[in-house]
């Protein structure tokens, strides 16, 4: 769990004694003790390094390996534009995030009172963020709180991406550009402040999650699934084949997203120490279980193992463990991600048909609903009794309970954001492509090149 993130805080180093002129005046000279200032705290260089190996790691989980996973499961009319609408929204939250939605989230001077909950303030244009200014981590560590700032900003980049998972193949370039910009600032921000900023409502519940199970995935799940409905069907869903273009490379995104999970998960604890480590295992073993399970679940459902369910199971297991990563057992992490792949899987197959929505990539299936399971089952897998790392100081049920109310308030408050926001979008530049365009393709018809002659 991304515990007190006060990265506004800047170590500039105290006085250890001070003495006044009277002090000196009571006291002989020889026995007054001198001045002694304390030395800045410096960042922590193995950390600091970590930490800068840990940002661009999630910056491949977004190019090439989402645009890539993304890209390779529309339909190939559409391969260029849904990989550019991805690289544009990682692009535009990344300079949103320094302009203000740093503040919003991390800021150093929070409202006092209600607001506070779930807002900061404070550092604008990252005002108060210099190259000596530091971050705490969970010990008595810092890094640079550039690194802290370029960390975060990945993270806010790669959920807003994961949202067009569900609108991909007919919402127009410039909605999701508009539709970002409020997103971010009326959903993401202020679930980021929520759950991993001291002072935030979710945060002083206790609740654990570690790498983002609510503030990612829970949040850009039930998002893509929101703006999928506002938006409606793609034209011919379902009665058309709209298959995959190129499992292939699908499944190249999906071992990118594997490799840059690592920075995802094991860099939220932002130091390169023992619990890094064990989310780092946690993530192999949930994933590669997740994955494994999910084609034999293919199997018993009377279908063949597939590459596209091999890649399905990969995220699943991914989505599952990022807020158990550092707060479980290995073999907690294991069932965590087994269980979150059966369920994604149902979801999916059986749920998605049955009620005829078109989220056109699973992000719902797939991140909200591993996101759930994953988010609720770290109060599970977090107690000792199930080899986690907890200390037993809080009952599993109620542990259980603080992480159902931090689910239900993240699904609740990404669900009317979200509506807040596309209705925006559809206010100011419409929604959907014209008909013309979505049977030619967005490629040709929004940004006139072609991926494939």
């Amino acid at each position: 769990m991304i515990r007190k993130m006060l990265a506004g805080a800047t170590a500039l180093g105290s006085m250890f004694a001070a003495t006044t002129a009277w002090a000196a005046a009571a006291v002989p000279a020889e026995v007054v003790e001198p001045v002694v200032e304390a030395a800045a705290a410096v960042p922590n260089p193995g950390n600091n390094a970590w930490m800068m190996t840990a940002t661009v790691l999630v910056l491949l989980m977004i190019l090439p390996g989402l645009a890539l996973f993304y890209g390779g499961l529309t339909r190939s009319k559409n391969m260029l534009a849904t990989m550019t609408q991805i690289g544009a929204t990682a692009a535009l939250a990344m300079l949103i995030w320094v302009m203000w939605g740093y503040s919003l989230a991390f800021g150093p001077t929070p409202p006092e009172g209600f607001l506070g909950q779930f807002i900061s303030g404070g550092s604008l244009f990252l005002s108060s963020v210099t190259p000596d200014s530091t971050a705490a981590t969970f010990s008595d560590e810092v890094i640079s709180e550039y690194v802290f700032v370029s960390f975060q900003m990945t993270f806010a980049a790669i959920t807003a991406a994961l949202v067009l998972g569900g609108t991909v193949e007919r919402i127009k370039f410039s909605a999701v550009m508009v539709f970002v910009a409020i997103w971010l600032t009326i959903v993401y921000f202020p679930i980021a402040h929520m759950v991993w900023a001291g002072g935030g409502l979710i945060f002083e519940w206790g609740a654990l999650d570690f790498a983002g199970g609510t503030v990612v995935h829970i949040n850009a799940g039930v998002s893509a699934l929101v703006a999928a409905l506002i938006l409606g069907k793609r034209k011919g869903y379902p009665s058309e084949p709209m298959p995959p273009h190129s499992l292939t490379l699908t499944m190249v995104g999906a071992g990118l997203l594997w490799v840059g999970w690592f920075g995802f998960n094991a860099g939220s604890e932002l130091e390169a120490d023992g619990i890094a480590g064990l989310a780092m295992i946690n993530t192999f073993v949930a994933t590669a279980a997740a994955a494994l399970v999910w084609m034999l679940t293919e199997k018993v459902m009377g279908h063949k193992p597939s590459a596209l369910g091999f890649s399905s199971g990969i995220i699943a297991g991914l989505v599952a463990i990022t807020p158990a990563a550092g707060n479980s057992g290995p073999m907690g992490a294991i069932v965590l991600g087994a269980v979150a792949s059966i369920i994604a899987y149902f979801a999916v197959s059986k749920l998605k048909p049955a009620l005829g929505y078109d989220e056109s990539l699973d992000a719902f299936g797939i991140h909200a609903i591993a996101g759930i399971i994953g988010a609720i089952g770290t109060g599970i897998v977090y107690q000792p009794l199930m080899g986690g790392p907890g200390d037993g100081s809080t009952a599993m049920g109620a542990q259980v309970f603080i992480q159902i109310k931090a689910v239900g308030v993240s699904i609740v408050w990404a669900a009317v954001g979200t509506a807040i926001a596309i209705y925006a979008a559809k206010l100011l530049t419409g929604l959907r492509v014209s008909e013309e365009v979505e049977v030619d393709g967005l490629d040709i018809g929004e940004h006139g090149e072609r991926a494939y002659n």
